[in-house]
Parts: C-alpha cells; sequence; structure tokens
C-alpha cells in the first residue's frame, strides 16, 4: 500500500476515497464532532443568558462533512459528471434532510437540524460515492 493509501480515510492516486465505508466513517465522525461543539457552544452560550438552550441550529453540524464532500468533489477533477451528481446529490439530500426536519419539528432546532444534518449527509454521500462512479463510467 503506497503512502496515500495508508491513512484514513484511503485514498486513490488522484485522492479520491476509495471506499463507502471510508467516506461513510469520516461523514459520521464529522456530524459527531459537529453535534458535540453545537452543543457545547449552545450549552455555554445559553448559561451566559444569551437564550436557551437548544435553540440553535442542528443544521450546522454539517460543516465538517460538507467539507468532505468538497475535497471529494475537487479530486474528481474537470467534467460534466462531477457536476451533475453534486447538483443532483446535492437536491435529493437537502429534500430529505428537510423532510426530517419537518417531522422533527417538535424536538426544537437544535435536535431537528441535527437529525437533518445526518439524514442530509448520510444522503449525499451514498448519492455521490455510487452516483460519480456510475457516470463516470458512463462518460468514461
Amino acid at each position: 500500500m503506497t503512502e496515500a493509501q495508508s491513512g484514513f480515510p484511503r485514498r486513490d492516486a488522484d485522492g479520491r476515497i476509495l471506499a463507502v465505508t471510508d467516506l461513510l466513517g469520516l461523514v459520521l465522525a464529522g456530524l459527531v464532532i459537529g453535534v458535540l461543539a453545537l452543543l457545547v457552544f449552545d450549552g455555554g452560550f445559553s448559561l451566559l443568558g444569551f437564550g436557551d438552550f437548544g435553540r440553535a441550529s442542528g443544521w450546522l453540524a454539517v460543516i465538517l462533512p460538507a467539507w468532505a464532500f468538497v475535497e471529494e468533489f475537487r479530486a474528481w477533477s474537470f467534467g460534466a459528471a462531477r457536476v451533475v451528481v453534486a447538483l443532483v446529490g446535492a437536491a435529493v439530500s437537502i429534500t430529505f434532510g428537510l423532510l426530517i426536519a419537518g417531522l422533527l419539528n417538535e424536538a426544537g432546532p437544535l435536535w431537528s437540524g441535527a437529525a437533518a444534518a445526518v439524514a442530509f449527509a448520510l444522503a449525499y454521500s451514498l448519492i455521490w460515492f455510487y452516483g460519480i462512479r456510475w457516470l463516470a463510467h458512463r462518460t468514461g
């Protein structure tokens, strides 16, 4: 295994993640870190009297996974396939995330947004990983 492939996530010579499990692991780790950071900040602000706990937007937990998606997008070089898959993935996963947020609306912005961020990130991960490979194979 080369130096580029020995770390986590495993990547090919172009910097693309090799396994869907690596992408999902990276995204889930980013989500956990994002939710924990939101809990710390929201708790700190509520202790300082700047609002009630749980009022922060849980959607902010998607920042680290979005960064991973941008890096994956960049690794796939130029071409229409990556743009098409990114747009379809964004449309489907944002819709799915909003649906989850709407269903959990009573839980409050932090919890419903965090659940929506998880739904978005997992859906986008699967659409991106399998979609880009399928479409790149079809278009050459």
